[in-house]
């Protein structure tokens, strides 16, 4: 019985190292995009923006969000759409972690 646990608990251990190596594989920083893919992400990217904005003003239609916090969101997804184009359409994955005040 002890064999058992013993050799579950090894299994699970070596399943989560295996995997967490996977999930910290770096990403390939060195990719450049074409002028049709970025075409083609500039328009899946402004469909996308259109959506939400639209989600939030039925939100404001029908009472669930004030004007003001509305506003500040889709100001918020034009900023990160900017910062998006500004970097030819490739997400920045490498972004520094939160510290929280403890």
């Amino acid at each position: 019985m002890m064999k058992k646990w013993i050799m579950t608990i090894s299994a699970v251990l070596f399943m989560t190292f295996a995997f967490a190596s996977e999930f910290s594989a770096e990403t390939n920083q060195n990719v450049k995009l074409t002028d049709e893919q970025k075409q083609e992400m500039a328009k899946l990217q402004n469909d996308m923006m259109n959506q939400k904005v639209a989600i939030i003003n039925k939100y404001v239609e029908y009472g669930v969000l004030p004007e003001e916090k509305a506003k500040k969101m889709i100001d918020h997804l034009e900023a990160k759409l900017d910062k998006l184009e500004e970097n030819g359409f490739i997400p920045k994955w490498d972004r520094k972690p939160h510290h929280h005040k403890q």
